[in-house]
């Protein structure tokens, strides 16, 4: 389930660069791949600037989603791994930037995820992002330099708009 937050701060007082919250959109992250996200960001290679799990987890899912076969790998890991988890496993609550909400809506919404094939939401496509990225690189230093340039791209995104006047 995924559920775009509130922006509650009042039109025209958000500070300069400050991201709008309703940049940042509500997951759910399956317990295993949560605790790997959460010692990452407890790690001393997360340092200067100390990344938040939403920058992590959004590092995840463009680092996935860099590769011209995401989606195979995607799938290839919900129908062999995630799918012989128990569907009661606990999940947390998380966020992750809306452009990699995105990515993950729209393969949510495409014809891999349709009948006849099993329907995965939201928090099982994920989730795979992130145990993909796990298993490519369990130190997570890919995950570390892809949030730095994801702060970059958001940065430029931003300025773009400015620029144009």
């Amino acid at each position: 389930m995924l559920i775009a937050m509130p922006n509650s701060s009042p039109a025209g007082h958000a500070s300069e660069g400050a991201a709008d919250s309703s940049d940042v959109v509500e997951t759910r992250l399956w317990l295993e791949e949560h605790n790997w996200l959460y010692a990452l960001l407890r790690s001393e290679s997360n340092v200067a600037p100390t990344f938040r799990i939403p920058d992590l987890l959004s590092a995840c899912v463009t680092l996935v989603f860099s590769r011209d076969d995401a989606a195979e790998r995607i799938f290839g890991f919900l129908g062999t791994a995630l799918v012989m988890r128990s569907p009661t496993t606990p999940r947390r609550r998380e966020s992750l930037w809306r452009p990699q909400f995105e990515l993950l809506h729209d393969l949510q919404c495409s014809p891999a995820n349709r009948h006849p094939n099993p329907k995965f939401q939201l928090d099982q496509l994920t989730t795979a992002c992130v145990a993909l990225c796990q298993q490519e690189d369990a130190s997570g230093a890919a995950v570390l330099v892809q949030a730095r340039r994801n702060m970059v791209e958001r940065h430029l995104t931003q300025l773009a708009p400015r620029h144009r006047r």
